[in-house]
């Protein structure tokens, strides 16, 4: 076993030494600004604006719905949370926020 090791540690320890060996053509060992910028062309070809297609769409992103407000009013009030956890969200809604 230790006549195998032996070999093992010294062709890892070269794998290391040659996997850090630093780019001839880069001498400072890291990549410069101009090398990572690139043109506004060349970006607008991989990121697409996606177009709204419709009114409905656009209302939808800008306005919630009621229940969805409720919801998020149950979840902010811990005892709301708790207790529709374990009777349901309509019952502990009523329970805490039900309208006179």
């Amino acid at each position: 076993m230790r006549s195998l090791l032996a070999p093992l540690m010294v062709t890892l320890a070269l794998a290391a030494l040659c996997s850090c060996e630093e780019d001839p053509k880069d001498p400072s060992g890291s990549p410069s600004a101009a090398s990572i910028k690139i043109t506004k062309e060349v970006a607008n070809a991989f990121v697409k604006r996606q177009k709204r297609s419709s009114l409905y769409e656009w209302y939808s992103e800008h306005y919630r719905n009621p229940m969805e407000q409720m919801h998020e009013r149950c979840e902010n009030y811990p005892p709301c949370d708790y207790l529709s956890d374990q009777i349901g969200f309509s019952m502990a809604y009523n329970h805490f926020f039900r309208r006179y």
